[in-house]
């Protein structure tokens, strides 16, 4: 079996030529238990199944697979923010973040940039434009190795989310944007414990006194503000023609307006009805990588990967894995779901139970 993959032939004695030989080569429909590939000038020109008719580099059986593609990470704002109060050069954070990608067979990525500020835990705001800067910066000075987007993560109830999305929702770069509401007391943060774990871990200084009045603001601006930025919000993807993606769908009703609103990708649906919901209307259910890999996760919310029937596995309701927040996780998780069980507790739904009509 050969298959002819580039844009042009190869040539004799091309100086550019790189053969790469004894792979597992991953196709789109297949996999080449042992085969080879030439590329040259960078693009791929030929497949091949056996040995190459010239020598190429050895690579002992290992897999070879295209390059993956993340769409939600937050760690970039880690580089840029090592440790409460430190804050790095934020060009050096990415081409350190871009370096982690790369190592990790990642070769696209939509950075998730936070939409939204919050008084008093500075370490918590997302600093979208300031980042998105240094991309282009880095960018532009050939810094990096993978090929950079932009993933708006948009905390819907917050005062000056909308304006602050209307300065970056024109950018080119931009390829998705998420509907977020991290509101205590519902969705991925029912259980508030797990906000106050989250927050502490940004500003460890905290009391329980000054999380009380952080969450009541948090409670009033959703009562204030939600409704309208959310329409806002999916107005301004629309006249820009961004795709939207729901976050932590918990109830039926959030799914009902995930799909009324057209939403592309339902990132992290914390219930098993949300997942089956979403995925049956067609909405790419998108779950964290760490999750598959680690059988669980610490928020504890989401749930395995396998659906069985007659304790044979059935088709997963999962059509996209991001490594958040272990970006190393994303080729670990693939090929971990190629060996999918249904042993005891693959069915369970791991940290909340089933949930109800609100």
């Amino acid at each position: 079996m050969r298959h002819t993959a580039g844009h042009r032939s190869r040539s004799a004695g091309d100086q550019s030529e790189l053969v790469l030989a004894n792979a597992r080569i991953v196709l789109a429909d297949a996999v080449v238990e042992t085969g080879w590939l030439a590329a040259a000038d960078g693009l791929i020109v030929e497949v091949g199944e056996g040995s190459p008719p010239e020598h190429g580099e050895d690579l002992g059986g290992d897999l070879l697979l295209p390059g993956l593609v993340e769409l939600h990470t937050d760690h970039l704002e880690n580089h840029y923010v090592p440790r409460p109060k430190v804050f790095w050069d934020p060009v050096a954070a990415v081409v350190s973040f871009d370096g982690q990608l790369a190592t990790s067979g990642i070769t696209t990525v939509l950075d998730s940039v936070r939409i939204w500020r919050e008084e008093g835990i500075e370490e918590a705001d997302g600093q979208a434009e300031l980042l998105a800067r240094a991309i282009t910066q880095a960018r532009e000075a050939h810094l990096l190795r993978v090929e950079h987007f932009l993933h708006l993560r948009c905390e819907v109830p917050m005062p000056t989310v909308v304006a602050e999305a209307s300065a970056l929702f024109g950018l080119g770069e931009v390829r998705l944007a998420s509907m977020m509401d991290h509101t205590p007391g519902q969705r991925q943060f029912r259980d508030e414990r797990k906000l106050r774990d989250y927050y502490r871990g940004k500003k460890g200084s905290l009391t329980d006194a000054e999380l009380d009045r952080l969450f009541a603001k948090r409670v009033e601006y959703q009562a204030t503000y939600a409704a309208n930025n959310y329409r806002a919000l999916v107005a301004l993807a629309r006249e820009h023609g961004t795709p939207l993606a729901s976050h932590d769908d918990t109830t039926l009703e959030h799914v009902a307006q995930a799909i009324a609103d057209g939403i592309s990708i339902a990132e992290f649906p914390t219930t098993i009805e949300a997942a089956q919901t979403l995925h049956d209307a067609g909405v790419r259910v998108l779950m964290g990588a760490p999750n598959l890999v680690l059988g669980g996760f610490t928020r504890g919310q989401h749930f395995n990967l396998t659906t069985c029937e007659n304790g044979r596995p059935r088709r997963s309701v999962i059509r996209l894995h991001a490594g958040e927040p272990v970006d190393g996780s994303t080729p670990a998780a693939a090929m971990r779901s190629r060996h999918r069980s249904c042993g005891r507790g693959a069915n369970r739904f791991q940290g909340s139970g089933r949930s109800r009509r609100s």
